[in-house]
Order: C-alpha cells, then structure tokens, then sequence
C-alpha cells in the first residue's frame, strides 16, 4: 500500500527547497527569463545547501535521498521558477545511468566529482534527426585499441555549456537499431565542442546547447554497463527521471493557479470581485483539481522506485498528465488575467511559456501515451530491481 504521508523528514525538505525558491529563486526569476541568464550563483547555493545531486549515493559523497523525497523538492524549485529549476536538477538525468550500470571505478570518479565542486553533468541522447527514434542515432563510437572513437552531434542538451562532463549514447553497431547502442561518459575536456546555444521560447534561465563529439577519444573503461545495452539504460533512466519531470510540471501549475487566485481575488468587474463569478470559479476548480492529481500520481511514481518496483507506467501516466496539466492550467491563468495575462509586466504568460516543453522532453506526451498504451494492452510485471543493469 502506498503512504503518501510526509515524514517530519520530508516536511523539512520541502520547507527548506520552499524557502529558497522563495529568497533565491522566485525574486530573480522573471529578470533572468527577460535576460535568458545563467543562474551560476544560484547553482552555487543549491549545491551548499545540498538541494542539488540530491539522488548521489552517499558512498560517492552525495546526499542519498529517496525518489519521493527529490519529487517534493522539485516541485518546490519550480513552484519558483521551472528554468532555474531543469538547472538544478537535471545532474539527475547525468547521473542516473552511471549509478546504474557503470564501473565502480567511473562512479567514484565522475559521481564523486558531483559532490566535490558545484559541477554540471549532462545527458546526451537527442540528435537533430533522432528524437522521439532514438534507434536513428547517427552519433558513433568505434573501438580502437584501447580506447573510443566518438564521432557525432547531440542536441537540446540541457547544461550543455557547463557540463564537466557528459553521458553520450553512441551506435556501436550501426545495423542493430537500438540493440546497437551504447552509454559512454565523456570528459569535457576530451575535446568536446559546444556548437550552439539554443534562444528558447520558456525556461530562458536554463542552458540548452548542441554538443559535437569530432574524434573525442575516451578510454576503453569509459563504457558504461555493457555494450550494445545502453538503449536499456536509457529506458531505466527516463523511468527514474520522468517522476521529477512531473513535479516540476506540477510547481508550474501550482504557481499558476496561486497566482490565477490571488488575481481573481482582487480583479473586480461587474461590482464584485472575479472570484465571485462562476465563470471563474470553475476555471479555479479544475485547475485545483489538476494540481492535487498531477501531484499524487507524481509522488505514487517516485513512492515505487524507493520500493524497488518497476514504475514504467507510473511513471508516463505521471509525466504525460501533469505536463498535460500544467500547460492546461498556465493557459486558463492567462485568461483569468484576461488582457493582463498576456503583458509580461504580469507573471503568468512566462509560466505559459515554460510549460510548453514539459510536454516535450524526457519523452513527449505523445510517446508518454504510446508507453501507457503498451503497459496497458500488454502489462508487465510490476517488481523489477533497481540496480537491473550490471555494471
């Protein structure tokens, strides 16, 4: 049975990633949007205060906490702002398949990196003609000798700029599909070349680069898990990050509908407040209504990773609805605003902006529901290990 009752524990995480999205975050977030800035001291001050690695394992120096324990924390970050948000959080999405199925000797060296210094890491698997097909890879890795030759273009790499280092998914065999694939980590410093910066329409505070690999050498031991399994640790790693994609979707919404109230209060046409008038009462009702079940099938999601269960299914239908949801309750904020809600002097065309690509990456609302439909039709299982992949 699932408990999703917060521990004092909890309490105080949540209390704590609230607070400083409230000091750090929220008082800076609509400039740094206006700007598209790096929130570099931010980062800093997360990774202080332990609000960033917050998956690390312990034995590497991180901070250990459950799946359900990040999903309260990343609701809170983007209950403040989901760019600065992705920022933060998004050394996850890195790291989750080196602490699945990577050496031991990768996991000190490049996990404990993470909680050395406030250093970035990032996932490398879209490219510009493989997206939602991930088996259309084009990107390379070819053995030489005793090392990797890595020949290819990533793209919409988030953190891209910054990363010290990189988790690259390669063909190993070009004629296997996606039983051809491979998971490399690659240093920065490997000579990995940062091609463009992408001018996106929302979450502007966060870096979102194309990354080229021109004959990167790596060492042979940089493979992560086995060869041609990567497309599998990919998958485990989108199970486990796709619940804090969803948390984030529902601090958006959350943040809009607070300020879709708080208007609504205030707002008076026809003699009364707008909140007096039905019409609005039940835009308000159905964004509450959006928020509290994006946020239960978000902490359901992460409740069952911390148990050792496959949360394939959880894990879309969370993803899928709350992004769903947050870009159904930014939209109806801005028609609470009425004319307002489209000037950016006011706060709710910005969260508009930023839900818009919860509901594209980490797998988009359309994929989300191809994976529902196959779980559903053909279910699986429910336990499955979490350390499934062996290094």
């Amino acid at each position: 049975m699932v408990d999703f009752t917060l521990t004092d524990e909890q309490k105080s995480l949540r209390e704590m990633a609230h607070e400083f999205a409230e000091k750090e975050i929220r008082p800076v977030a609509w400039e740094y949007d206006k700007e598209g800035t790096w929130p570099q001291e931010i980062i800093d001050k997360a990774w202080e205060l332990g609000l960033l690695n917050t998956h690390l394992p312990a034995e590497y120096g991180g901070p250990d906490l459950g799946y359900f324990d990040g999903v309260v924390i990343e609701e809170e970050l983007s209950w403040g702002c989901s760019g600065i948000g992705t920022s933060l959080s998004c050394n996850g999405l890195a790291m989750a398949p080196v602490a699945l199925a990577a050496s031991e000797e990768l996991k000190k060296e490049y996990l404990g990196r993470l909680s050395e210094a406030p250093l970035l890491a990032s996932f490398c698997l879209t490219e510009p003609d493989a997206g939602s097909d991930v088996s259309g890879m084009k990107t390379t890795a070819t053995r030489k000798g005793d090392k990797w030759l890595i020949n290819g273009s990533k793209c919409f790499i988030t953190n891209g700029e910054y990363a010290n280092w990189y988790a690259v998914y390669a063909k190993t065999d070009k004629d296997a599909g996606h039983r051809g694939i491979s998971c490399f980590i690659v240093p920065r410093d490997a000579g990995v070349v940062v091609d463009k910066h992408e001018d996106k329409m929302g979450q502007r505070a966060s870096n979102t680069a194309t990354i080229t690999f021109p004959d990167v050498e790596i060492p042979a031991d940089h493979l992560v898990g086995e060869e041609n399994k990567g497309f599998k640790i990919a998958m485990m790693t989108l199970d486990r990050t796709r619940p804090g994609v969803a948390a984030m979707a529902t601090g958006v919404a959350r943040a809009a509908m607070e300020f879709a109230i708080d208007y609504s209060k205030e707002r008076i046409q026809f003699g009364v407040p707008i909140a007096m008038h039905q019409a609005i009462q039940f835009i308000i009702a159905d964004m509450a209504t959006k928020v509290h079940l994006a946020r239960l099938a978000t902490w359901n999601s992460a409740i069952l990773l911390d148990q050792g269960k496959r949360n394939t299914l959880e894990s879309s239908h969370a993803k899928r609805f709350a992004a769903d949801s947050a870009m159904e309750v930014t939209t109806d904020a801005v028609q609470v605003y009425g004319g307002y809600g489209f000037i950016k002097e006011y706060p709710v065309e910005k969260l508009m902006r930023d839900a818009k690509i919860l509901q594209l990456y980490e797998g988009t609302a359309q994929i989300q529901r191809l994976v529902i439909a196959r779980e559903t039709l053909l279910p699986r299982r429910a336990e499955q290990p979490a350390e499934a992949v062996a290094a």
